[in-house]
């Protein structure tokens, strides 16, 4: 058993070590990332290699080594601009310089092949493992690894289009690598959801009360999942049926009274979901449907500190103002990497909507530094780019502080994945593609019935308000920071248009978005993959 572990967990952390600085997914990789030559023989087994594959997938949005490739999933479209970028963004604004070499592309093209081979490597395990085995939980380790097999495959298709599909491990280099049609891609991640969802358990099932197993797979995000991919591929009767299900299942429910850790504190219910300590189903949050855990010194969210750079990037660099110290109360130290749109900052939200209120969306600041007592409490007020990069309005979603590491390079938090609040939008957003507009009023209404108190004398809306543009709207209200806006908008076929009517303020620094064309929506698959496969692996248009 020794041997078996050995062989299946250095394929995992071969597979997480490769990144696109290193030798690309589809290159000759090392011989690490290939099928071990031993089998896994009992649920110990299997239960290492399903936490390595769970790292793999946390890898994607907790990537350091360039911090700035997070930040293109919403600078360059409707709700960020550039503050203080690292580099890799710079060709999401300014797009006539997205090119193949871009470290972006090839960051997220790596990071879905390495998930999907080692999807690959458990499902054929599964396939393999002896009777001593039971079949149930042979069935769950298979249905779990084909979500996450699913989850990079839409990732793929929404980004890049026609992909290689690989359905088996990889157990030799390989190079006649070609795209699929993206029919057949889709055709993939369909199986894949439609065969997994009822082996799955519902989140109900008591196992998943335990903090080993919170972070799991459970039927509803495979639904939910499936519920997108039947919106991508304009299917929005059978995505309603989807998010019908998970609703009805009365397992899952908004938050709407305070609840946790900072309960007895200033702050509101929606505030109260992204603290450390309630973010978990297990801590409060019955919103939440899929979470990647990675909170320090707590079971089943690791022991090591990760390198996640969401608070860096979203919160801005007050400290870097005379009279100002890193806080608590400020989300700890930020680097300002991007900044909210000046649509979102002064037009999305309704003043009196819980979103945006102080706790939610930080727009004021004030000195904090009791040593200088000439300023010392009064507010902040600065000009120039400062406003850009260190005393800007910002969303606190990411706000984390470790007094221990005041410097706080790494952001040790859960990422939530999906929650409820999203549901009720794709929900809306089937129904207004099916022209059910009055049942998409409602869905939008069950938010903000939470988002204002004086609903609905404040915040209903009624089928004559109904529109994509709408329903995309709310997302933002909602979702900001938490859902990847790029893939959003290219999946509802608006990247273009919302960008450039919504985000077309003039930004010094030549940070201005520009650009953006139909041949920059989709982006170029990595040329060192092409090379690698003597040119079999074709461009998207435009990049050549």
């Amino acid at each position: 058993m020794k041997r078996i572990l050995i062989s299946i967990l250095g394929l995992l952390a071969a597979a997480q070590l490769t990144s696109s600085c290193a030798k690309d997914y589809l290159d000759e990789a090392p011989k690490g990332l290939y099928t071990p030559q031993t089998s896994l023989v009992d649920s110990l087994g299997f239960e290492a290699g399903m936490a390595g594959l769970m790292s793999v997938v946390r890898e994607q949005y907790i990537y350091s080594d360039n911090q700035g490739v997070i930040d293109m999933m919403h600078v360059g479209t409707d709700v960020c601009i550039l503050g203080n970028p690292q580099g890799p963004e710079t060709s999401y604004v300014r797009y006539a310089e997205l090119t193949p070499q871009d470290a972006a592309s090839g960051w997220w093209w790596g990071w879905a092949y390495r998930t999907i081979n080692n999807a690959n490597v458990l499902i054929q395990q599964a396939a393999l493992a002896p009777a001593t085995v039971r079949q149930g939980y042979k069935d769950r380790i298979t249905a779990e690894a084909k979500f996450y097999r699913a989850y990079a495959y839409d990732f793929l298709a929404t980004l890049y289009g026609d992909v290689p599909i690989i359905t088996e491990p990889l157990v030799a280099p390989r190079n006649d690598f070609t795209r699929a049609p993206l029919a057949d891609v889709n055709a993939l991640i369909i199986s894949d959801l439609t065969e997994s969802i009822p082996l799955l358990s519902l989140i109900s099932n008591a196992r998943f009360s335990a903090p080993s197993q919170s972070g799991r797979i459970n039927r509803a995000a495979a639904q939910q999942l499936l519920a997108q991919v039947y919106l991508r591929t304009g299917q929005p009767a059978l995505a309603e049926t989807q998010l019908q299900t998970i609703i009805s299942s009365g397992n899952f429910s908004l938050i709407t009274a305070r609840y946790g850790v900072r309960a007895n504190q200033p702050g509101d219910y929606y505030f109260d979901m992204f603290q450390v300590g309630n973010q978990r189903r297990n801590q409060g949050n019955r919103e939440l449907i899929w979470g990647i855990e990675q909170q320090l010194n707590v079971p089943g969210g690791g022991t090591d500190r990760y390198s996640a750079q969401q608070r860096r990037n979203w919160i801005p660099g007050y400290h870097n103002i005379q009279g100002m110290l890193v806080a608590d109360s400020l989300g700890g130290r930020g680097v300002g990497r991007m900044r909210l749109s000046t649509w979102v900052t002064y037009r999305l939200f309704a003043a009196d909507d819980i979103r945006n209120s102080k706790y939610n969306l930080k727009r004021r600041f004030y000195y904090n530094d009791p040593s200088r007592t000439a300023t010392f409490g009064r507010r902040v007020v600065v000009s120039g780019t400062d406003t850009l990069i260190n005393i800007t309005p910002y969303i606190t979603k990411w706000n984390q502080f470790d007094p221990a590491d005041v410097f706080g390079f790494a952001m040790v938090k859960d990422l939530p994945m999906m929650r409820l609040g999203e549901t009720y939008l794709l929900l809306a957003e089937a129904q207004f593609k099916q022209g059910k507009l009055a049942d998409a009023a409602a869905s939008i209404n069950v938010l903000r019935r939470r988002a204002f108190a004086n609903y609905p004398t404040r915040g209903a809306v009624t089928a004559t308000d109904i529109t994509l543009n709408f329903i995309l709207d709310e997302r933002a209200r909602e979702l900001i920071g938490e859902e990847q806006r790029r893939l959003t908008l290219i999946r509802t076929g608006t990247l273009i248009e919302r960008t450039t009517r919504l985000n077309n303020t003039v930004i010094p620094g030549n940070y201005t978005i520009s650009g953006l064309t139909p041949d920059r929506v989709l982006l170029p698959i990595p040329q060192t993959e092409i090379d690698l496969n003597y040119g079999l692996l074709k461009q998207n248009p435009g990049y050549q």
